[in-house]
């Protein structure tokens, strides 16, 4: 596998040509490390991935970081497509698996959305996305020998990602949808509790908002996270 010695051991990076929604397109430099929860004799996880590339017609150089969830193990966002409008960087990213997309709220269709403000990037929700940004534009298939090969390249061409692409079935990878999924085909809900992760079933069973209460005291849940007046359908203030 290409590695390369600035990323550090176990690192790897290559270059992709990627197809704007215009018709142009942009070069952007991905690298990736690795790192985090594992089975014994599995391969580590990608901790943190992170883009680079100038805008359009400009020497602005931006950056963009999925970084490492030590809640999570890995890094927080798998990378689907990277689009510019009127100058101004988006991007679009599915939350990698599904303590992840807890994590991010579980948006429905599964994307998070970012978007450049010039100095740093802000999330943004779909309705603010622009519609015209449709496409998956970037490799999917990052890992084993289809990394090997993107490494391999020197710069992967737009023509070739989209190819590669194809092989996915995985239906919100194949273009940004715009509706939402049916909720049986999204992630199990799980609770962040003090040391790790609960299933929504272990609040929802209680008998009554009190119950409810008495788990998330127990398991250390936050008064943010705590799911009780959503599920007994009552509102309190304070804790």
């Amino acid at each position: 596998m290409a590695s390369h010695g600035f990323l550090g051991i176990g690192g790897d990076s290559w270059r992709e040509e990627v197809l704007l929604h215009d018709g142009s397109k942009i070069v952007v430099r991905r690298s990736q490390n690795y790192g985090g929860r594992h089975e014994i004799g599995q391969p580590a996880p990608i901790r943190e991935h992170t883009i680079r590339f100038n805008l359009p017609g400009s020497h602005q150089g931006v950056e963009w970081t999925s970084e490492y969830g030590e809640e999570l193990g890995r890094t927080n966002f798998n990378l689907l497509a990277i689009h510019v409008l009127h100058d101004t960087p988006y991007i679009v990213a599915s939350p990698n698996l599904c303590l992840s997309y807890n994590k991010w709220g579980r948006p429905n269709p599964p994307y998070v959305f970012f978007k450049f403000n010039g100095t740093t990037w802000q999330r943004i929700s779909l309705e603010e996305f622009p519609q015209e940004l449709t496409t998956v534009n970037v490799a999917l298939s990052i890992r084993g020998r289809d990394l090997e090969k993107l490494c391999e390249e020197g710069l992967v061409p737009a023509e070739k990602i989209k190819k590669l692409n194809e092989q996915t079935k995985i239906v919100e990878y194949k273009t940004i949808l715009r509706e939402p999924k049916k909720p049986e085909d999204l992630c199990p809900e799980e609770i962040r509790i003090q040391d790790g992760w609960l299933s929504i079933s272990a609040f929802s069973r209680q008998s009554s908002y009190e119950a409810c209460m008495k788990v998330c005291d127990r398991e250390g849940v936050s008064p943010k996270n705590c799911p009780c007046e959503r599920l007994f359908n009552q509102t309190h203030k304070g804790r």
